[in-house]
Protein backbone atom coordinates (compact mmCIF):
# COMPACT_ATOMS: atom_id res chain seq x y z
CA UNK A 1 0.00 0.00 0.00
CA UNK A 2 1.45 3.38 -0.70
CA UNK A 3 2.21 5.88 1.67
CA UNK A 4 1.03 8.82 0.24
CA UNK A 5 -2.55 7.43 0.56
CA UNK A 6 -4.01 9.26 3.62
CA UNK A 7 -6.05 7.47 5.88
CA UNK A 8 -7.27 10.22 8.37
CA UNK A 9 -11.15 10.51 8.98
CA UNK A 10 -12.74 14.09 7.92
CA UNK A 11 -12.87 16.42 10.63
CA UNK A 12 -15.74 15.93 12.61
CA UNK A 13 -15.88 19.46 13.94
CA UNK A 14 -16.50 20.85 10.10
CA UNK A 15 -20.01 21.43 9.23
CA UNK A 16 -21.79 18.96 7.15
CA UNK A 17 -23.47 19.95 4.08
CA UNK A 18 -26.35 19.65 4.82
CA UNK A 19 -26.25 22.13 8.18
CA UNK A 20 -24.91 24.63 5.56
CA UNK A 21 -27.37 24.25 3.59
CA UNK A 22 -30.25 24.74 5.93
CA UNK A 23 -28.35 27.61 7.65
CA UNK A 24 -28.30 29.91 4.60
CA UNK A 25 -31.83 28.75 3.56
CA UNK A 26 -33.07 30.21 7.19
CA UNK A 27 -30.68 33.66 6.76
CA UNK A 28 -32.01 34.15 3.11
CA UNK A 29 -36.15 33.51 4.23
CA UNK A 30 -35.72 35.48 7.22
CA UNK A 31 -36.97 39.25 7.12
CA UNK A 32 -34.03 40.78 9.50
CA UNK A 33 -30.81 39.73 10.52
CA UNK A 34 -30.43 36.53 12.10
CA UNK A 35 -28.41 36.11 15.15
CA UNK A 36 -25.77 33.24 15.83
CA UNK A 37 -27.92 31.40 18.56
CA UNK A 38 -30.47 31.53 16.48
CA UNK A 39 -28.82 29.00 14.17
CA UNK A 40 -27.29 27.14 17.35
CA UNK A 41 -31.10 26.36 18.26
CA UNK A 42 -31.64 25.23 14.89
CA UNK A 43 -28.95 23.18 14.17
CA UNK A 44 -27.96 21.96 18.18
CA UNK A 45 -25.40 19.32 17.06
CA UNK A 46 -23.35 21.90 15.06
CA UNK A 47 -20.59 24.65 16.23
CA UNK A 48 -22.81 27.62 14.74
CA UNK A 49 -20.37 29.86 14.22
CA UNK A 50 -18.36 27.30 11.95
CA UNK A 51 -21.52 26.80 9.97
CA UNK A 52 -21.98 30.93 9.56
CA UNK A 53 -18.55 31.16 8.70
CA UNK A 54 -19.19 28.33 5.47
CA UNK A 55 -22.00 30.13 4.51
CA UNK A 56 -19.92 33.16 4.18
CA UNK A 57 -16.69 31.10 2.58
CA UNK A 58 -19.06 30.34 0.07
CA UNK A 59 -20.46 33.35 -1.15
CA UNK A 60 -17.34 35.00 -0.85
CA UNK A 61 -17.02 36.82 -4.34
CA UNK A 62 -20.60 36.26 -5.67
CA UNK A 63 -22.76 38.33 -6.03
CA UNK A 64 -24.16 38.56 -2.28
CA UNK A 65 -22.33 38.33 0.73
CA UNK A 66 -23.03 37.34 4.42
CA UNK A 67 -22.67 40.33 6.86
CA UNK A 68 -23.04 40.66 10.48
CA UNK A 69 -25.19 44.00 10.83
CA UNK A 70 -27.65 44.91 14.00
CA UNK A 71 -26.63 42.04 15.86
CA UNK A 72 -27.17 39.23 13.38
CA UNK A 73 -26.30 37.74 9.99
CA UNK A 74 -28.15 39.02 6.53
CA UNK A 75 -27.67 38.58 3.15
CA UNK A 76 -26.37 42.26 1.46
CA UNK A 77 -25.77 42.87 -2.21
CA UNK A 78 -22.07 43.11 -2.91
CA UNK A 79 -21.46 46.92 -3.22
CA UNK A 80 -19.32 46.72 -5.85
CA UNK A 81 -23.00 46.08 -7.83
CA UNK A 82 -24.84 49.14 -5.83
CA UNK A 83 -24.49 51.46 -8.56
CA UNK A 84 -25.77 49.16 -11.67
CA UNK A 85 -28.83 47.93 -8.75
CA UNK A 86 -29.82 51.63 -8.30
CA UNK A 87 -30.98 51.91 -11.72
CA UNK A 88 -33.34 49.13 -11.42
CA UNK A 89 -34.38 49.04 -7.81
CA UNK A 90 -36.21 51.86 -6.08
CA UNK A 91 -34.38 53.67 -3.62
CA UNK A 92 -35.89 54.81 -0.50
CA UNK A 93 -37.09 58.49 -0.01
CA UNK A 94 -33.82 60.88 1.19
CA UNK A 95 -33.80 62.38 3.90
CA UNK A 96 -32.86 66.38 3.81
CA UNK A 97 -30.01 67.82 5.38
CA UNK A 98 -31.52 69.41 8.25
CA UNK A 99 -33.09 65.24 9.04
CA UNK A 100 -29.51 63.65 8.56
CA UNK A 101 -27.75 66.23 11.00
CA UNK A 102 -30.54 65.52 13.80
CA UNK A 103 -30.03 61.35 13.17
CA UNK A 104 -26.60 62.25 13.29
CA UNK A 105 -26.92 64.05 16.78
CA UNK A 106 -29.17 61.62 18.47
CA UNK A 107 -27.17 58.24 17.09
CA UNK A 108 -24.52 59.80 18.90
CA UNK A 109 -25.75 61.41 22.09
CA UNK A 110 -28.66 59.33 23.00
CA UNK A 111 -30.86 59.14 24.75
CA UNK A 112 -31.67 62.48 23.58
CA UNK A 113 -34.50 65.05 24.22
CA UNK A 114 -35.42 67.32 21.62
CA UNK A 115 -34.10 70.28 23.41
CA UNK A 116 -30.51 68.76 23.82
CA UNK A 117 -30.89 68.13 19.82
CA UNK A 118 -31.64 71.94 19.55
CA UNK A 119 -28.95 72.92 21.35
CA UNK A 120 -26.18 70.69 19.31
CA UNK A 121 -27.51 71.92 16.37
CA UNK A 122 -27.98 75.61 17.36
CA UNK A 123 -31.09 75.93 15.69
CA UNK A 124 -34.58 75.04 16.25
CA UNK A 125 -36.06 71.06 15.43
CA UNK A 126 -39.50 70.97 13.33
CA UNK A 127 -41.58 68.77 14.30
CA UNK A 128 -41.81 67.87 10.59
CA UNK A 129 -38.49 66.89 10.94
CA UNK A 130 -38.59 64.33 13.78
CA UNK A 131 -42.05 63.07 11.94
CA UNK A 132 -39.96 62.14 8.92
CA UNK A 133 -37.01 60.00 10.68
CA UNK A 134 -39.94 57.90 12.35
CA UNK A 135 -41.72 57.59 9.88
CA UNK A 136 -38.90 55.85 8.43
CA UNK A 137 -38.43 53.56 11.76
CA UNK A 138 -34.62 55.26 12.16
CA UNK A 139 -35.42 56.87 15.15
CA UNK A 140 -37.84 55.95 18.27
CA UNK A 141 -38.42 56.85 21.66
CA UNK A 142 -36.69 55.78 24.57
CA UNK A 143 -38.85 56.74 27.33
CA UNK A 144 -39.11 60.16 29.14
CA UNK A 145 -36.35 61.96 30.85
CA UNK A 146 -36.65 62.45 34.84
CA UNK A 147 -36.94 66.53 34.89
CA UNK A 148 -39.70 68.80 35.35
CA UNK A 149 -41.79 67.98 32.22
CA UNK A 150 -40.73 64.88 31.39
CA UNK A 151 -39.67 65.86 27.59
CA UNK A 152 -39.74 62.38 25.71
CA UNK A 153 -36.21 60.97 24.82
CA UNK A 154 -35.20 59.79 21.35
CA UNK A 155 -32.81 57.36 20.50
CA UNK A 156 -32.02 55.06 16.79
CA UNK A 157 -33.66 51.51 16.09
CA UNK A 158 -32.29 48.22 14.34
CA UNK A 159 -33.63 49.68 11.11
CA UNK A 160 -31.13 52.24 11.82
CA UNK A 161 -27.81 49.71 12.00
CA UNK A 162 -29.69 47.83 9.02
CA UNK A 163 -29.49 51.16 6.93
CA UNK A 164 -26.16 52.22 7.90
CA UNK A 165 -24.77 48.38 7.64
CA UNK A 166 -23.72 48.19 11.72
CA UNK A 167 -22.97 45.40 13.54
CA UNK A 168 -24.13 47.97 16.67
CA UNK A 169 -23.60 51.34 17.67
CA UNK A 170 -20.01 50.97 18.69
CA UNK A 171 -18.80 50.73 14.68
CA UNK A 172 -20.22 54.08 14.38
CA UNK A 173 -17.50 56.35 13.45
CA UNK A 174 -15.64 58.32 16.22
CA UNK A 175 -16.76 61.56 16.63
CA UNK A 176 -13.51 63.15 16.90
CA UNK A 177 -13.03 61.56 13.24
CA UNK A 178 -15.46 62.98 11.70
CA UNK A 179 -14.41 66.58 12.69
CA UNK A 180 -12.42 68.76 9.83
CA UNK A 181 -9.67 71.05 10.95
CA UNK A 182 -10.82 74.39 9.86
CA UNK A 183 -7.68 75.40 7.15
CA UNK A 184 -5.45 77.59 8.83
CA UNK A 185 -5.34 81.05 7.83
CA UNK A 186 -3.06 82.30 5.17
CA UNK A 187 -0.46 84.57 6.78
CA UNK A 188 -0.58 87.85 5.34
CA UNK A 189 2.20 89.33 2.88
CA UNK A 190 4.97 90.33 3.67
CA UNK A 191 6.04 93.95 2.84
CA UNK A 192 9.27 94.24 1.41
CA UNK A 193 11.70 95.96 3.80
CA UNK A 194 12.14 99.67 2.49
CA UNK A 195 15.60 100.44 2.57
CA UNK A 196 16.43 103.61 4.05
CA UNK A 197 16.96 106.87 2.12
CA UNK A 198 20.71 107.87 1.62
CA UNK A 199 21.57 110.76 3.93
CA UNK A 200 21.76 113.82 2.06
CA UNK A 201 25.48 114.80 1.60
Amino acid sequence: MSDDISTEAPDADLPGEAAIRLAEAMIFAAADPVPTRAVAVLLPDQDAEAVIAAVRARHDGSGVRLEQVAGGWQFRTAPDLAPALTKVIAQPRRLSRVAMETLAIIAYHQPVTRGEIEEVRGASLSQSTLDALLETGLVTSRGHKEVPGRPALWGTTEAFLLQFGLKDLRDLPRREDLLVDPPAPAAPPQADPVSPSPEPC
